[in-house]
């Protein structure tokens, strides 16, 4: 019997989904969104198998949502009293405590097999029209098991997201997420957006090569989605700025006193940690 899954939100990440899902595996694809367009384009291109309507909630094996934090919790509540004991649900949002605490207690009231996830992987541009489907090749999937979740359950959705070419899959609990998530991503998507805001940015054509491409990357970013990301995660976030401006003063300090020993050692400090750790 052909397996049928269900994607909430057909954006850069859901989008790409269903496209790794219709490169990879006969499974069926239903599609969810609020725009009229988006559903319409990924049917016409084959994306999605068929438009889902609620009646069919109950049919569906397996369902990834991908929409913001809040939406995604509202959409996950409202939904899983609909969806058949058994079913597996997925989250792919880059926040996973503000999540997992709200829908995994009615996800085990109701039988249904709710994971945490995060694919590792994105672009700097969102929307329907960036997924790619070999967005997903050699990246880490990181899934974040709860009371409600099955050994079985877990297993197939390992098995299941190896299929669509991930390289590794991380299971871990939802505060470790949260945490590195904070280090990892979200610090760097303040930084960058806080760099970009210098004076000189204005004036920086033919003076920028390599390293100013890379630190400004993604500072072309969705503002409300990182707004709902940084909030729901902003205890270890603050965190993380805290220590990143508490060495940003040390170096400030050294060059504006001109302590050469001093920065020489910062430096090499960084240079070495950056070496034994990849």
């Amino acid at each position: 019997m052909q397996k049928t899954v269900l994607i909430a939100g057909l954006g850069l990440i859901g989008g790409s989904m269903a496209k790794a899902i219709k490169a990879h595996t006969d499974v069926r694809v239903l599609g969810y969104d609020i725009s009229e367009k988006v559903l319409s384009d990924a049917r016409y291109l084959g994306v999605i198998d068929d438009i889902a309507r609620e009646e069919d909630f109950a049919q569906v094996d397996l369902v990834l949502v991908a929409l913001y934090p809040v939406p995604t919790v509202e959409f996950l509540l409202k939904s899983i009293p609909h969806f058949r004991a058994g079913c597996i649900a997925v989250d792919l949002c880059g926040v996973k405590g503000y999540v997992c605490e709200r829908v995994s207690p009615v996800a085990q009231q109701h039988g249904v097999a709710f994971i945490g996830g995060h694919p590792m992987a994105g672009r700097e541009f969102s929307g329907f029209e960036y997924a790619r489907d070999d967005l997903y090749e050699g990246a880490s999937m990181i899934l974040v098991p709860t009371d409600s979740t099955t050994t079985p359950a877990l297993e197939q959705a390992q098995a299941f997201f190896r299929t669509l070419g991930f390289g590794k899959i991380v299971c871990t609990t939802a505060a470790q997420h949260d945490d590195m998530i904070a280090y990892t991503s979200q610090l760097a998507h303040v930084v960058s957006s806080a760099y970009i805001k210098s004076p000189e940015a204005l004036r920086h054509d033919g003076y920028s090569a390599g390293s100013y491409k890379d630190l400004t990357r993604v500072a072309r970013l969705n503002e409300q989605m990182w707004t709902e990301l940084f909030l729901r995660n902003a205890g270890p976030l603050v965190r993380e700025i805290d220590e990143i401006m508490r060495h940003l003063q040390e170096y400030r300090d050294a060059i504006a006193s001109g302590q050469e020993d001093t920065l020489r050692q910062l430096l090499r400090d960084g240079r070495e940690r950056k070496e034994r750790i990849g």
